[in-house]
């Protein structure tokens, strides 16, 4: 999943129009929940991002982890190399709908204060990332 900008906008403008669909890109990492964060920054470094979609063994989406979060579990007192992602994802369900309104996205987005939040089908896959510019 590529990262994909939506613009943030003043109180006072119109809402944004269209689909979670029309705002998100469907290319990019998704990593297992198994995984280590160690080896998820890896990964991260590797593709550039800010975040990986995370699916269990069954290929369905879990959750989204972010650098920042992977970042402070490494450096707390108490992380061990056998940190699994299943343990530290950023979120877990619910996830937006490709038909949501883009709007409706945002104001989850902001309600749960999340940057990033994954699009996924009706059975669960991952179809990308909807993230909100700071």
């Amino acid at each position: 999943m590529t990262l994909v900008q939506t613009q943030t906008r003043p109180a006072s403008a119109h809402p944004v129009q269209g689909t979670v669909a029309d705002a998100m890109d469907a290319a990019g990492p998704q990593v297992w929940e198994d995984m280590t964060a160690e080896v998820a920054l890896s990964v991260m470094a590797a593709a550039r991002t800010g975040h990986l979609v995370v699916c269990d063994e069954d290929g369905q989406c879990t959750g989204l982890v972010t650098r920042a979060r992977l970042t402070a579990v490494r450096d707390s007192s108490g992380y061990t190399d056998r940190v699994r992602l299943r343990e530290i994802a950023d979120v877990i369900g619910p996830f937006a709908s490709p038909l949501a309104t883009r709007a409706e996205a945002e104001r989850a987005m902001r309600f749960r204060r999340l940057g990033a939040l994954p699009v996924v089908d009706e059975h669960g896959s991952a179809l990308g990332v909807l993230a909100l510019s700071r």
